[in-house]
């Protein structure tokens, strides 16, 4: 079983909401051992399930408004929030995981810096992927490490 797992969030259809799924597309080719992969539209209750058999979650999504070309943050599980198909944030979800199945992974948010939403076309734009591609150079090292680390600490 991986120790770390890399979820991808957002939409393909509209431009640089494909960020998350950008990043894991581009990671299920490196082929990180100790590394689990998943991407999709938005957060549901089922990824607790997941996110409950790993030591490491980082959520990766696109971010309209935050720090360029990236930001890199710790998420902490924060109970008392409602539920629903359309607004699960990864705080929510940790807290289900902990709550429901009694696991408290260490998290992580990768907000990628996007330009353009509301356009339904797939494709990023030049500036999003050059984040996505900086995101991509600092994140890297960072689970490489974190993997092997794991793979050490099991011999």
């Amino acid at each position: 079983m991986s120790q770390i797992l890399l979820l991808g969030i957002g939409n393909p259809g509209r431009r640089d909401d494909g960020l998350g799924p950008a990043l894991a597309e581009a990671f299920e080719r490196l082929a990180i051992p100790g590394l689990s992969i998943d991407a999709g539209y938005q957060l549901q209750v089922e990824d607790a399930a997941a996110i409950a058999e790993h030591r490491i979650v980082v959520f990766a999504d696109a971010d309209a408004a935050g720090a360029e070309p990236f930001s890199f943050l710790r998420v902490k599980p924060v109970r008392g929030l409602s539920f629903s198909s359309h607004s699960l944030e990864p705080s929510a979800l940790l807290a289900l995981a902990e709550e429901a199945l009694g696991a408290r992974p260490e998290a992580w948010l990768l907000g990628i810096r996007g330009y353009e939403f509301g356009e339904l076309a797939e494709g990023l734009t030049d500036r999003a992927r050059d984040n996505l591609r900086q995101a991509i150079e600092f994140i890297e090292p960072w689970l490489r490490e974190r993997t092997m680390r794991d793979e050490a600490d099991s011999c």
